[in-house]
């Protein structure tokens, strides 16, 4: 007998095999028309799905208000554009489509150039597709069949899918929809007409499985809802990401850039970029004064060697530049963490109990090789500089070293208007074998995250698989203005490295016995390139007083007044502030607007009134027109903005542009 519990605690038993739709219809055909999909024991299934003969499961059946019945139906919707792409073009070839954050896309290889021009024909062939209502069928084949299959489509990809990518799978399973078949995993909706709205929304290149080696493909981006005002919402949204692009206005507000003749994925900071990203520097070397850190300074490259013994290399051999060969035969490898070099820090002589917790600060540059296609303006990038620290530690300091680091980073999250987080536990998947370590020492590391976060009244998701090689890890998930998440600070554990099959690292404890320290990786903002993109689209350009590369500007109503002018300028220059005067013969007028454009937060505006009462008049950019104000109260009133380092607002308007998404493909 198989024993099925529903949500609501009720039962019910079968003596024969039955899918969720069977269940959803033996409860009642209203539940059964609405069904799209089932929840078997916290995974998605299709409608279709077989439960087991026997035993106990838990069963949550999925319709439109499940946020989870989302993402089948939008993997359906991909069949469906697939589906209209080869009825409308000839010798099409596919390749993958999967669901990703908002949407999904298809990967498609054929000798037509799709574009903008293509999207309303591809999008009335698939309302076709959906009118027609036919049905999504789920068909088991063995591997042989499989490859048959295929080969009597013609799709070359998916031959060459089955016969690397799946060498290992003795079955598989396509969906077939009329004429439209393809080798796929699911789960799907049971028909189209569940679809209420959907949008192409762009096309770009991409490579075969992501290797630049492979033919380069084309990927149709799309979006789809069970109804069209959530689709609207959604296009809103898109529309005022690309506002708030930080590419876009990293370039307008000059704060940096990338040359082709420098290299991909390789930041120039311009002058007013490099003033945020040394004040948000200056922000965390306050903290790490404050909890002890000792700074170092470590070569950006290093022996192959260190990075064989720390697993780097060559576990992430795929994502690092190609090691640099000498005359002497020694291999050096562009720093791909800073962690191996801090190590050898503490290796570089004895160390004591009494020294312990040992804390190594650095911000320190790392190069990864990312694909060309991967690269994303400052968000994903091949030359990062991390605000990296690590502390070793003994066993007993795990906790209370651990619960610090969580804070540091709240902390500084919290001071730069992003308190809207969520802890994510990254631990280990035990089928996979990139991980080093034994499991007990997995278990035990795990365990200490769960304590600490517990402790700290943090509720944290586990998720397995996210884990660093080397340990598990608390990952600060950030939601920005828009609602999209951005993986920032991140803390890590790590017993590992410091083992006698890596780095053999001991100190002398009170018994006068060598052992083995423990390690935490640390960095709250993770990347300083990452996080100023985050911040330019968070922001939208228009930073805190205390972030903004200029803070103050003085315009003048008329040239005559230029001279007192230029004196309020030096006094604000005296009291620290990143200041400039606009004495253009200009109407003021003209010179609000620039300033306003610019995203200054603050004028101070000079005319004859102020010059006699030696004040100046204060616009700010949020509130508009404070009024006048004495010099000293004007100086004071920004100072105590600086000192708290205020975030008044988080702008919301029509200035800034960008997206972030990440992919979960439901492909083989």
């Amino acid at each position: 007998m198989l024993e099925v519990i529903l949500p609501d605690g009720s039962k019910k038993e079968f003596d024969h095999a039955v899918t969720p739709m069977e269940i959803a219809a033996d409860i009642g055909p209203g539940l059964a028309k609405a069904t799209l999909a089932g929840e078997i024991d916290g995974q998605v299934v299709g409608f279709d799905t077989k439960l087991p003969d026997e035993g106990t499961v838990n069963l949550r059946l999925l319709t439109k208000k499940d946020e989870e019945a989302l993402g089948v139906m939008r993997h359906s919707c991909a069949h469906i554009m697939a589906r209209a792409v080869m009825r409308l073009f000839d010798g099409v070839q596919l390749a993958f489509g999967p669901t990703i954050e908002g949407g999904f896309y298809y990967d498609f290889d054929l000798e037509h150039k799709l574009s903008e021009e293509d999207f309303p024909a591809i999008e009335a062939e698939m309302k076709k597709i959906i009118k027609q209502d036919e049905p999504f069928e789920r068909i088991e084949r063995s591997r042989d069949e499989s490859l048959q299959v295929v080969k009597d489509l013609g799709q070359q990809y998916k031959i060459e899918h089955i016969e690397t990518g799946l060498k290992d799978h003795a079955s598989m399973s396509f969906y077939q929809q009329g004429e439209f078949i393809d080798l796929c995993r699911g789960p799907h909706i049971p028909r189209p007409k569940a679809i209420g709205a959907f949008k192409i929304l762009s096309v770009a290149g991409a490579y075969w499985k992501g290797d630049s080696n492979n033919r380069q493909l084309q990927r149709l981006y799309a979006t789809a809802f069970f109804n069209k005002e959530d689709l609207e919402a959604h296009l809103a949204k898109i529309e005022e990401a690309k506002r708030r692009d930080h590419r876009v206005l990293g370039k307008q507000l000059d704060l940096f850039s990338i040359n082709p003749l420098v290299g991909q994925g390789l930041i120039l900071w311009s002058p007013k970029g490099t003033i945020i990203r040394n004040l948000l520097t200056e922000f965390v070397a306050e903290q790490l004064k404050k909890f002890e850190y000792l700074p170092v300074v470590t070569p950006n490259i290093g022996k192959v060697d260190l990075y064989k013994i720390s697993g780097h290399y060559p576990y992430y051999k795929d994502s690092q530049f190609a090691p640099i060969h000498q005359a002497d035969d020694e291999e050096y490898l562009l720093k791909p963490m800073n962690c191996p070099h801090h190590i050898m820090i503490y290796k570089s002589r004895p160390r004591s109990y009494r020294e312990l917790p040992y804390r190594l600060s650095e911000f320190g540059t790392v190069y990864r090789y990312e694909q060309s296609g991967e690269l994303n303006g400052m968000t994903r990038v091949r030359g990062f500089t991390q605000d990296d620290a690590h502390i070793f530690c003994t066993d007993d300091q795990v906790e209370d070293e651990f619960r610090k680091c969580i804070q540091m980073t709240q902390y500084v999250l919290s001071s730069l208007g992003l308190s809207d987080y969520r802890v994510r536990l990254g631990f280990r998947d035990p089928d996979s074998g990139k991980y080093v370590g034994k499991e007990a020492v997995w278990d035990q590391a795990e365990a200490a995250l769960v304590k600490v976060c517990k402790n700290m009244g943090i509720t944290a998701t586990a998720e397995a698989g996210e884990a660093a090689f080397y340990g598990p890890k608390a990952d600060f998930v950030v939601n920005d203005c828009l609602g999209r998440e951005w993986q920032l600070g991140t803390v890590q554990l790590d017993y590992n490295l410091p083992s006698a099959e890596r780095f053999d690292l001991e100190y002398i404890g009170p018994d006068n016995q060598p052992h083995r320290p423990v390690m935490i990786h640390r960095a709250p903002f993770g990347s300083l390139e990452r996080f100023m993109g985050v911040l330019i689209e968070h922001f939208a350009g228009a930073f805190p007083l205390w972030l903004a590369p200029e803070q103050v500007r003085i315009l003048v109503v008329s040239q005559k007044f230029e001279e007192y002018a230029r004196k309020v300028e030096k006094e604000l220059q005296l009291a620290g502030f990143r200041v400039s005067g606009d004495y253009r013969p200009e109407k003021i007028g003209a010179k609000i607007r620039a300033a306003q454009l610019e995203l200054i937060p603050y004028m101070f505006i000079i005319g004859g009134r102020e010059m006699e009462e030696e004040s100046v008049a204060v616009r700010d950019r949020i509130e508009g027109d404070l009024g006048s104000m004495k010099i000293q109260q004007a100086i004071d009133k920004l100072q105590e903005e600086v000192k708290n380092r205020v975030v008044r607002q988080v702008f919301r308007g029509s200035a800034g542009l960008g997206t972030s998404a990440a992919s979960s493909s439901d492909e083989y």
